[in-house]
């Protein structure tokens, strides 16, 4: 027999038992309602015990006793709820009706219905247990006594309190017969099951501080209290940051685990919106985590500051349990908590180190089954992208082999963990930016001065080396470095001048996703709101290692502004945000310009680059035309010389040679001189200038 199946047959034989006792419980239940039916009656009334009566009931009372290696859940029930012998009595009442069906007729006898009148669907009431059940006391059935508070007795419609039906809830049936049963109610809770393998040393001092938070009062847990009012001892609340929600899950069920408890997990933006409902709620979870000895992780990390219902909602939770609680978000100061200090336990998962990166990145990828060495492709991978260990281990099992192929090329599977990888931004990114893909553009496509080309590649170098500058070397942890690890570039320069096609240069050569940010999408009137949808896209785009591409930046990163008014206030403060968020950005951030002298100066004095990309000259411009057209494209009597004489930028050249393009085509003829003139007066047009003698004299 293996250990799974000793296991699941220890677990049968225990719920058996648990089920035996129960059934000798009831039958004391039974017995007094067959003593109140027979005083009813005027008859004598039984005096001997239902095992009294019943050897083989005695039997299976001492068996069940023994068989049990733990409290019967009747027990622990009761001991967890502080539940008094009449308040027992009156929950078995309830639950006799349920799993025995003589129950409803002697209920329905003991209240005295005519025989015609009875039901075998007879509920119990509260005037049936005072009168029936032995040290009955009015207390029980007060709202704030453990059978009401907990919602273990549900009560229906009657025309007192005293004769309305009552039914034991639906759950905590199921666990007084001893099986696993989740309450629909909490569906949306999720169990998170512990991790494997061993956690890094700095998750590892995280929760070593998280188990010393909770062990000293789960040591000493004790009932709730006296007729179920919490106790004055509570848990107390964990807020744990993490830069990715994954981890601090991962972390925290391992420290439950180690503390013997099961962790579930809800997003806070799932809570009940209204009191009432998330009262209600927290009563049910706690009643759940009270019976199951269990924890409850409320997913902060989607949470915004400007979220204030969300943020009530939370802090209203976390008043309102005294069951272990752990709030993960992003960052502490994310959360505005009005709770006292002594009650709040804060504790902070540090990024992991790139050492520790390429560890996780090792273990994942040597649970495969591949043969495949990737020395030299993890620390690039770790380098660039900074994922925890629930990221890693996603994306690595993914990378499953084709069927009868074991051996895969280290190139072919470093790509394809490097696109895995760049793919955790898009979901989020792509409703709130454009992906720019940036195929078909090489450093050849750039017609610039030498000067302005080896700012470019020297951006590249600072973003391909970072990890190795920032932490092999330890830069970043210097205090002076530690303020400015964003890499951020501005490029400034008149329209068309190559800005943005340098963005694409860039991005291809470092295989990252390039994103423009709308800012008709992210700038919003309402207080808040531009600060939140920047937050989205720098937290997505950090970790999928994205350039981000901020197109015409003098809208939004402007000048501040004398405050004169409260929209004033606001628009600094969406400023100083962004001066904040770009210097803490792990990736690059790229803004693109055409008026310089309108950006806030101290937004400039924090960029790591500044471009100028000047207007082309003759030489230049003549180079960008040998470069526009495609080999492809069948050409006659072209004089590129004529054509460098306009004087427009890349970007108009572009466009003037694939308006030409179109003409020829459509004319079924080689791209010829006369096509271009046509497609430059449109281009000019549209500048709103005037085509010079100077720069088409000799064209015709």
């Amino acid at each position: 027999m293996t250990m799974a199946s000793e296991a699941s047959l220890v677990s049968q034989n225990q719920a058996e038992a648990a089920q035996r006792a129960l059934l000798v419980a009831l039958a004391r239940v039974r017995h007094a309602l067959v003593r109140h039916c027979a005083h009813r009656r005027g008859e004598p009334e039984p005096t001997s015990l239902p095992e009294e009566s019943d050897p083989m009931l005695g039997l299976h009372q001492e068996q069940a006793a023994s068989a049990l290696q733990e409290p019967a859940p009747l027990q622990r029930l009761c001991a967890a709820f502080g539940l008094s012998p009449f308040e027992r009595d009156l929950l078995l009442l309830c639950a006799g009706v349920e799993l025995d069906s003589s129950f409803a007729g002697l209920c329905a006898q003991a209240m005295g219905l005519p025989a015609g009148e009875r039901s075998q669907a007879a509920l119990p009431t509260f005037s049936l247990a005072l009168a029936a059940l032995p040290e009955a006391h009015w207390e029980a059935i007060t709202p704030t006594a453990p059978l009401r508070r907990w919602l273990l007795l549900t009560l229906g419609v009657g025309a007192t309190i005293t004769m309305t039906p009552l039914r034991i809830d639906e759950p905590i049936l199921h666990y007084l017969v001893g099986l696993p049963y989740h309450d629909p109610r909490l569906s949306l809770l999720v169990p998170v099951p512990p991790p494997a393998g061993e956690l890094l040393p700095s998750q590892q001092r995280a929760c070593v501080r998280l188990r010393a938070a909770w062990s000293e009062r789960l040591a000493s847990a004790r009932p709730v209290g006296l007729k179920g009012q919490p106790g004055a001892e509570r848990s107390p609340l964990i807020v744990l940051a993490a830069a990715q929600a994954q981890d601090g899950l991962r972390l925290a069920a391992r420290a439950c685990e180690e503390l013997g408890l099961r962790l579930f997990a809800l997003s806070a933006a799932d809570l009940p919106t209204a009191v009432s409902e998330r009262e209600r709620w927290a009563r049910l979870w706690e009643r759940q985590a009270i019976l199951t000895g269990s924890a409850l992780f409320l997913d902060c990390s989607q949470l915004a500051p400007e979220d204030r219902p969300t943020q009530q909602a939370v802090e209203h939770l976390a008043r309102l349990l005294q069951t272990p609680l752990i709030l993960g978000c992003r960052e502490a100061s994310a959360l505005r908590l009005s709770l006292a200090p002594a009650s709040l336990v804060s504790i902070e998962l540090e990024p992991p180190l790139l050492t520790e990166q390429e560890q996780l990145w090792r273990r994942a990828l040597s649970a495969l089954p591949l043969a495949v060495d990737l020395n030299g492709h993890v620390e690039a991978l770790a380098m660039q992208f900074p994922l925890g260990g629930a990221a890693i281990e996603r994306i690595c099992a993914q990378l499953l082999p084709e069927p009868g192929r074991l051996e895969l090329p280290a190139d072919e599977v470093a790509q394809r963990l490097w696109n895995a990888c760049r793919l955790q931004a898009r979901p989020v990114l792509d409703d709130l930016a454009q992906r720019i893909p940036p195929a078909g553009v090489s450093w050849e496509r750039l017609v610039l001065p030498e000067e302005q080309l080896r700012l470019l590649r020297d951006i590249v170098a600072h973003v391909r080396q970072r990890a190795t500058v920032y932490e092999r070397w330890g830069f970043g942890r210097q205090e002076e470095g530690a303020r400015g690890l964003g890499i951020s570039a501005l490029f400034a320069g008149s329209s068309g001048t190559g800005k943005t096609l340098a963005a694409e240069v860039i991005a291809h050569e470092l295989q990252l996703d390039l994103y423009r940010i709308d800012l008709s999408a992210v700038v919003s009137k309402y207080i808040g709101e531009t600060e939140k949808n920047l937050r989205r896209i720098f937290d997505a785009a950090e970790t999928g290692g994205a350039v981000l591409l901020f197109d015409e930046a003098d809208a939004l990163f402007g000048k501040r502004s004398e405050v004169k008014d409260s929209h004033d206030r606001y628009a600094n403060i969406e400023v100083s945000y962004l001066l904040q968020r770009m210097e803490t950005y792990r990736g690059l951030a790229i803004l693109t310009t055409n008026l310089k002298h309108a950006l806030d100066p101290a937004f400039l004095r924090r960029l790591r680059f500044i471009v100028h990309f000047p207007f082309p000259d003759l030489a230049m411009r003549l180079e960008i035309w040998r470069r526009v057209f495609p080999a492809s494209v069948p050409r006659e009597g072209l004089d590129l010389e004529k054509l460098a004489r306009l004087h427009v930028a890349g970007g108009n050249i572009r466009n003037i040679a694939l308006y030409g393009a179109f003409l020829a085509a459509e004319a079924g003829e080689p791209l010829r001189m006369s096509h271009l003139l046509r497609a430059a007066a449109a281009e000019y047009a549209k500048l709103e200038k005037p085509l010079t003698e100077a720069e088409i004299g000799g064209w015709r």
